[in-house]
């Protein structure tokens, strides 16, 4: 439990300062202000930006919790003969046996497998969900307001998390298959080969297995993850203020 809460708190922090750093290098391009409103163009390639960087980090991430938690084959220790499997048998000890484990059998490939179905996914997700989260904002914030309230913050947040992670879960799905792939075999040569054998013994519908869970728990997470941003944002301008009148 540990380390998907301290992976998804470093993930995020990552994410959201690199779009939000990436909004202000624009805007200081654009109108020689870094604080001025950016453009929904400057937006959606801030989103791409914090879309790429998150693959470089979350692929790693994803594959150990994944590994973790697909894990059947039998723990072997050093030195000892290779035993016939035991269903039901960890073949990790824990995150950092996995990653290490998984990086001397299959290399750098293996810890980055399944990063193409992850950019495919994490590149037009991050679109999907700053753009949405900044224009719900605008619109649900009062003529003469600078900052929307928290209540506006959460509402937005919820949609466009709810939003993103619909759009997100075809992939999501592919990405998923291959990272658990290899536990017992290598099943799926790549992105496009896990697409056809899918599509090919299931059908259309398994692209969208766990869409309507993806989609509710992607409301109160993101609600939850911008309100936090925002506030912890105003609080650190707040005191910047006072300590530089």
């Amino acid at each position: 439990m540990s380390f998907p809460l301290a992976s998804i708190a470093v993930y995020s922090s990552v994410v959201f300062g690199v779009f939000s750093n990436t909004q202000r290098l624009l805007s200081q391009l654009r109108h020689g202000d870094p604080s001025h409103a950016p453009a929904l163009a400057d937006v959606a390639l801030a989103s791409m930006v914090a879309g790429f960087i998150s693959v470089g980090i979350g692929t790693p991430v994803d594959l150990v919790k994944i590994r973790l938690q697909m894990q059947t084959q039998p723990h072997i220790k050093a030195n000892t003969k290779l035993k016939p499997t035991v269903p039901g048998f960890p073949a990790y000890q824990g995150p950092i046996h996995c990653f290490r484990t998984v990086l001397q059998k299959e290399g750098i490939a293996g810890i980055y497998r399944g990063m193409g179905a992850m950019l495919l996914r994490d590149v037009p997700g991050y679109c999907l969900y700053f753009i949405p989260y900044t224009f719900f904002c605008g619109w649900s914030t009062p003529d003469g307001c600078i900052s929307p309230n928290p209540s506006s913050i959460w509402l937005a947040g919820g949609v466009a998390g709810a939003i993103s992670w619909a759009i997100a879960t075809p992939m999501d799905v592919v990405k998923s298959r291959l990272q658990a792939d290899g536990v017992y075999l290598n099943k799926y040569k790549g992105t496009l080969d896990c697409i056809l054998q899918s599509y090919q013994n299931e059908g259309l519908k398994v692209f969208f297995r766990g869409i309507t869970i993806n989609t509710v728990r992607g409301f109160p997470v993101s609600s939850a993850t911008f309100l936090g941003y925002e506030l912890s944002l105003k609080a650190m301008k707040r005191d910047q203020t006072e300590t530089n009148p």
